[in-house]
C-alpha cells in the first residue's frame, strides 16, 4: 500500500500487512515520485536458490544485508556476503545461488521497470 504524505513523499507499506522487516520479499516497479529505479526485496533461509542467467540494459546493485550468495558475473564467480554491495554493469550476464543459511538483500535496478533478457 502506498500513502502520499503532505510533502509529496511516498510511504510504501508491506503488501502482506506486517509491520516489520523480516521475511519481506517483494518487487517494486514504477515507484512514485519519479524515483527512476525498481527494487527487488529478497529474503530467504534456503540455500541454493536464485535466478537463472540473465542480463539487463542497465546496472543492477545488490545490497547484501544477511547471509551470502555466489554470483556468476560474466565468467567470474564472486561470493557476496552481508555488509557488501555488488554492482553488476549493464549488459553483463549474471545469476546467483544463495549460501548456507540463506540470503537477504535489496536489488536495485537502475530503471523504473524491470527489463530482463533470460539467457538460460
Amino acid at each position: 500500500m502506498t500513502e502520499i504524505a503532505e510533502s509529496g513523499a511516498a510511504v510504501i507499506s508491506r503488501a502482506d500487512g506486517r509491520d516489520d522487516g523480516e521475511d519481506w520479499t517483494e518487487n517494486y516497479t514504477e515507484l512514485p515520485g519519479g524515483a527512476g529505479v525498481s527494487l527487488i526485496l529478497e529474503s530467504t533461509t534456503q540455500e541454493g536458490v536464485g535466478p537463472r542467467l540473465h542480463l539487463h540494459p542497465y546496472a543492477e546493485t545488490f545490497i547484501i544485508r544477511r547471509g551470502s550468495a555466489t554470483f556468476t558475473v560474466g565468467t567470474e564467480e564472486i561470493v557476496g556476503k552481508a555488509g557488501q554491495i555488488l554492482v553488476v554493469p549493464a549488459e553483463t550476464p549474471h545469476k546467483f545461488r544463495t549460501g548456507p543459511g540463506g540470503y537477504e538483500a535489496v536489488h536495485i535496478h537502475a530503471n523504473a521497470t524491470f527489463e530482463t533478457t533470460w539467457l538460460e
